[in-house]
């Protein structure tokens, strides 16, 4: 078990010790006065222009079925990107862990520990399973913490 106390605390399944720092989580978030289910709805949203898009995927009946249209290819995806999910991925996560207040408290007990979001599925956002991913929401997570505690 992770305790923060640990250097470095792992998180992936909702249903495991952390896993309230994955995008699935059901803690709903308002940005631009919208309301959004999830994080991960909002992330998979912002990847298209069209407000038709955005709004199905806000709709969506859960964070999976969110994902699973954000990855769809038939949608246009906008031009920018790549230059741009690591901004939005800030931008949720900023509102999940600020709007929540028993999130903020966890992500704050995490201390100084590294926060990776670890499976074999992702080798951007998490570790690729063996390290050798980028960790990317593992360093906004860790990013928002340090904000959060020198408020």
């Amino acid at each position: 078990m992770n305790s923060p106390e640990k250097d470095l605390i792992e998180f992936y399944r909702v249903s495991e010790e952390y896993g309230c720092f994955s995008n699935f989580a059901a803690f709903p978030i308002i940005i631009d006065g919208q309301l959004w289910p999830t994080s991960e709805h909002y992330f998979q949203a912002q990847k298209f222009e069209s407000s038709e898009n955005q709004e199905e995927i806000r709709l969506a009946e859960s964070p999976m079925q969110a994902a699973k249209m954000g990855r769809d290819r038939h949608r246009q995806l906008r031009q920018d990107w790549d230059a741009i999910k690591i901004a939005v991925m800030t931008k949720a996560v900023r509102a999940k862990f600020s709007q929540h207040s028993e999130l903020r408290k966890t992500l704050l007990s995490t201390g100084s520990a590294t926060l990776v979001e670890h499976t074999t599925n992702d080798s951007f956002w998490a570790d690729g399973g063996d390290g050798s991913g980028k960790n990317m929401l593992g360093i906004v997570l860790m990013n928002i913490r340090d904000e959060l505690a020198s408020q």
